[in-house]
This record gives C-alpha cells, structure tokens and sequence, in this order.
C-alpha cells in the first residue's frame, strides 16, 4: 500500500499542463508545417487524415455521454457534439474541416471517402473511440484535456499558414478561428472534471498515463503521415504504389 500523498488541485493541474511538453505541435511534421516547409502533398495529406479524427470526435463524445449518468454533465458535454456536427446542414467543425479540404485543394467527396486515410491513422483514432466507450465516463472525459494545449496551436496556424502558403484559400480557416473560444470552453470544464475525481495518489497518476495515451495517438498521426509524405514509404509501398489499405470503418 502507497503512503505518498495525493497532490493538491493546483499541483495535479500543473502535472498535467506538463504533459504539453509531448503534445504534436513539437512533431517535426507539424515544425515544418509552421515553419512553411511542408509541401502541398503533406498538408493536403495532413488534411485529409485528420479529418478522420474530426468526424471520429463526436462519436467519442456521444460515447462518454452514454456512459455518464449525470444529466448535468450531458448537458453539458453535448455541446461538443454540436461544435463537430452542427445544428444544421452547412454549420459545424466537421463542414468548417471540409471547407478546409477544399481550400488545400481537396473535394469534398475524396475528404469523404476517406480513401485518402492511412492504417496508422484509421488505427490510433479507431483506439481512442474504443477506449471511450470501455473506459468509465470521467477517464474518457478527462482524455479530452489534450485541449489544455489546443489554443496554441490553432493559433499558431493562424500566424503562420497564411503567410507560408498563399496557395491556401483564405476561407479555410474558419475552423481554426472557432476553435479557439470552443477550446478554452472545453478546457474549462474537462479540468474542473478532473480536479473533482482525481483526489487520490492511483487516480491521478492514472489520469497522467491516460492523458500521455492520448498524447501518443496524436504523435502517432504524425508519425503514419512522415512514413507516407515525407518518407515515401506508405503502407505497401515495396509491393505497389497504388492505396490498397482498406478504406471503411469496423468500429
């Protein structure tokens, strides 16, 4: 039995905040995307597999909701469904990333497709979902704190995009724009969750590790796409050229 004590509400916060030093925006990939050195095939590529971890947000969210009993908390927690699918047709992040597809270039209808998705990225999203519909709803909830990072870097696409990529279509950032007022909403209210629930030494420590889980899937992303945009080397391509990993959800 452990005899070391549970932090205090401000140093597990701070524990946590530390994590940012892992979080993706220090990927090489994302440096040289800020940095104005990625080329069109890698931002497009960037692009399109992380709108498969956008239109996999809300299935995330509506699984922490079926978990939680908590009427309060799903009223509140529904609101991040909202943000991704909207209200209506032509409103929400999932349309803000699809406007976003076709200001690199991309259609609608390959953004759809999700032809364009890699096994390492269907894989590392699929697990997050997954681990939100077995985990208890506070730890899915408290997963979401990778958001404590989030601001900065849609900002930091803000500053840099526009003037590295002019070939960009000034229409596409829109979702990084909302992204910033919903970000800090969200943060707000996943940290005060995880300040209530984690008051002992087991569950805080435990709530680090689930953090770092999310952090690695974010790494991940960036990983597959270095492997196939940077690298040249995407899944198969000793045997073919053509994408003949599978392109459907078995979730």
């Amino acid at each position: 039995m452990s005899h070391e004590k549970a932090m205090t509400p401000h140093e597990f916060e701070q524990a946590l905040r530390a994590k940012g030093a892992y979080y993706h925006i220090h990927h090489p990939y994302h440096i040289a995307m800020h940095n104005g050195q990625a080329t069109r095939e890698q931002i497009q590529g960037w692009v399109a597999n992380r709108f498969y971890y956008q239109t996999s947000i809300p299935l995330k969210d509506a699984a922490i909701m079926a978990n939680c009993p908590d009427p309060a908390t799903r009223r509140k927690w529904v609101q991040r469904i909202l943000d991704h699918d909207g209200q209506g047709d032509g409103e929400g992040g999932i349309e803000a990333w699809l406007r976003l597809g076709e200001a690199v270039g991309l259609s609608r209808e390959l953004l759809l497709s999700e032809r364009l998705v890699l096994p390492g990225v269907r894989f590392a999203v699929d697990a997050y979902v997954n681990f939100a519909r077995r985990a208890c709803w506070q730890e899915a909830a408290c997963s979401s704190l990778t958001e404590l990072f989030a601001p900065q870097i849609h900002q930091s696409r803000l500053d840099s995009w526009p003037q590295h990529y002019p070939w960009i279509e000034a229409e596409g950032y829109g979702y990084f724009r909302s992204r910033l007022s919903q970000a800090n909403r969200d943060v707000e209210h996943g940290l005060a969750l995880a300040l209530e629930f984690c008051d002992t030494v087991e569950k805080q420590q435990r709530m680090l590790q689930i953090l770092q889980f999310k952090l690695d899937i974010l790494w991940s992303l960036l990983d597959a796409m270095t492997m196939a945009y940077t690298l040249h080397r995407p899944p198969y391509h000793c045997v073919t050229d053509q994408p003949v990993w599978h392109h459907q959800r078995f979730l």
